[in-house]
């Protein structure tokens, strides 16, 4: 990714259109327009935010790139001006039916070329050769052998399939930016500038920091109450990695170490309602499944994940003797009593969600009280720099999002117009030869392979679009198999060789990338197997009566503190290899014990795993808790 500097006059422009961007947005959510008139300037305007925020770099002179760059946002209202201007033509005109005008595949292309250089200055050139392989299969699938050939489009037909109707780049990935993620990236840039995430890292460090291995702790609970705002792996680690992973560092963990922690941490932040990923709200809108429900559903999983991570992080710092915050470290912090209002946006944002109110309106709400709440209290005034943060961030943010994901429209629309996902799918199912199994780890390994370089939700798309339909196939419910693909795509920021979310830790920590990735891959182990048991158990994901759910979180929770024992191999004392390796497996038997006729198994194993974990608590003596667990 090559990109210069925005000079003055881009940055005065640029906040000038994200302030119109955010007014039209505020304005559509109150007074919805058609489909073909709200997504084209969503696009256009994320579009010409992006050339202004994200100038061109290179060895160019200035006046080249600078005249370059002003052809694209030039262009970028030119397409715009098109979709308006044949609004009514494109809304009333039949596909494969009415003729393709000249000036449809001039425009269409402007788009497609647009959005390719948007979506390399935004996320890097891993997602454009991706976005070109699939732009090549499409015109000459022909060549190919087997059962991936097809016939090929020809111009017209890509043209229309891609870039004029509510499918393709206007299709569900940008309708889910325009309807939800802009507005949740609205709320979490709004409280970010207000100081709430601060607070949550103060607050962790209040909440952990007198606890064995206090700043890991601090560092997994301030990055998840943030990651679970943000949305974002990357720009949590960013955000908040700069102040806990040197207080990491502080109290002797070391520096590779610290990166991997924040770096699992920031990545789980994805999967932690209320806000959860960004691709969390395109599952969503493919679902058909209101957005407060998609997030309880994640709700079992996440705390699984967190309390897993708290477990392996506390038992690996009293194996290595990692030293607590002193009470003067610790006081070193803001006092948090006279920020606590602070935390009432979120609150009311959950509160609203909870309510059976619109995710968007929800956003929106809790937006707008962000800026009002630090007014509560003379010590937490904003004052103009804050504000003005707040409407460059939320609008900058948006369009760093929005044109990946519109451009990943291309992928959907190719796959399904030339019947490429149909085809995958029945191809993965015959070469599992029928096996759940086998199926599960093929598209387990895909989506890590997929998620490799690329965004989570944009590996999301692509997994759910190549994935999903093989693993229903196997008589998963819709809902297990699309958080099957997204928990995977999530934990691929974290799993070398090509770790995104890990890479952003080492530079911030100043630690090796490759120590670091190995770091946090091995901390993400403690939730590897999760998915597997959304498959064999949905009450998982909230799923079926109460009692059921209550037993499936039960089981989940000692599956997961099963594994922390075994990766933190410690229990009372150092654990040996041998040892991990059966409380490493008994959890995992957990997991897919609900699976018929394993379900005895599985209850056996709960029943074991609960004397393991209670002794780790408990203090018991050693000689005593071994003879009951068989250790």
């Amino acid at each position: 990714m090559s990109a210069g500097q925005p000079h003055n006059a881009a940055r005065y422009s640029a906040f000038a259109v994200g302030c119109v961007f955010i007014a039209f947005q505020a304005w559509i959510l109150y007074a919805p327009q058609q489909p073909l008139f709200e997504r084209p300037i969503h696009l256009g305007a994320a579009l010409i935010l992006l050339f202004l925020y994200k100038p061109l770099g290179g060895p160019l002179p200035r006046a080249a790139r600078v005249a370059i760059d002003l052809m694209l946002i030039a262009a970028s209202v030119a397409v715009t001006a098109y979709y308006l201007v044949d609004f009514d033509r494109l809304t009333s005109r039949m596909e494969n039916v009415d003729p393709v005008l000249g000036r449809d595949i001039l425009a269409g292309i402007a788009l497609v070329a647009l959005l390719l250089e948007g979506a390399r200055r935004a996320v890097g050139m891993i997602l454009v050769y991706v976005l070109l392989v699939f732009i090549a299969y499409a015109f000459w699938g022909n060549l190919l052998p087997g059962w991936i050939g097809f016939r090929g489009f020809g111009l017209p037909a890509a043209i229309e399939i891609s870039t004029m109707s509510t499918a393709g780049v206007l299709g569900i990935t940008t309708s889910t930016s325009v309807g939800f993620i802009f507005y949740f990236i609205l709320f979490g840039a709004f409280y970010g500038a207000v100081g709430g995430g601060q607070l949550f890292i103060d607050l962790a460090i209040r909440l952990a920091g007198r606890a064995t291995g206090g700043t890991a702790k601090a560092a997994i609970i301030g990055s998840s109450l943030m990651g679970s705002i943000s949305g974002s792996a990357v720009a949590n680690v960013v955000s908040t990695g700069v102040f806990t992973i040197p207080l990491m560092k502080r109290t002797g963990i070391p520096d590779h170490r610290a990166a991997g922690i924040e770096a699992i941490a920031s990545t789980g932040g994805q999967l932690m309602p209320p806000v959860m990923g960004v691709a969390a709200f395109i599952m969503a809108e493919m679902l058909g499944m209101p957005y407060a429900k998609l997030a309880l559903a994640g709700l079992i999983p996440a705390l699984a994940f967190y309390i897993a991570l708290l477990m392996v992080v506390d038992l690996s710092s009293r194996r290595e003797g990692i030293r607590a915050l002193t009470e003067e470290e610790i006081n070193d912090t803001a006092p948090i009593l006279p920020r606590l209002h602070l935390i009432f946006p979120p609150v009311l944002l959950i509160g609203l969600l909870v309510s059976g109110y619109s995710a968007s309106y929800a956003a929106v709400i809790a937006s707008v009280v962000s800026l009002g709440v630090p007014f509560l209290r003379r010590n937490t005034w904003i004052g103009r720099a804050q504000f003005a943060e707040a409407f460059r961030e939320a609008p900058r943010q948006a369009a760093d999002v929005a044109i990946p994901i519109a451009a990943i429209g291309l992928v959907i629309a190719v796959a399904v117009q030339s019947n490429l996902a149909l085809k995958f799918a029945t191809s993965l199912v015959s070469l599992s030869e029928g096996s759940i199994y086998a199926s599960l780890t093929l598209a387990m390994v895909g989506c890590i392979v997929m998620g490799m370089g690329l965004p989570t939700v944009a590996a999301y798309i692509i997994g759910a679009v190549l994935f999903v339909p093989a693993i229903q196939d196997l008589g998963v419910t819709p809902l297990a198999a699309h958080f099957f693909v997204f928990y995977y795509c999530v934990l691929s920021m974290v799993t070398p060789p090509v770790a995104l979310a890990s890479f952003a830790a080492a530079a911030v920590g100043q630690a090796s990338t490759v120590k670091s990735s190995l770091s946090a891959f091995g901390l993400s182990l403690v939730a590897f197997f999760v998915p597997f048991g959304f498959v064999f158990d949905t009450g998982i994901l909230w799923q079926g009566t109460y009692a059921a759910i209550a037993l499936s979180a039960f089981g989940l929770l000692v599956a997961t503190a099963l594994w922390a024992v075994a990766f933190g191999g410690w229990c009372m004392r150092p654990l040996s290899m041998a040892s991990r390796i059966v409380i490493g497996a008994a959890g995992l038997c957990a997991v897919i014990a609900p699976s018929g006729s394993v379900v005895w198994l599985g209850g056996l194993v709960i029943g074991w795993g609960c004397v393991v974990i209670l002794a780790v608590f408990a203090k018991l003596p050693p000689s005593r808790w071994q003879a009951i667990a068989f250790i």
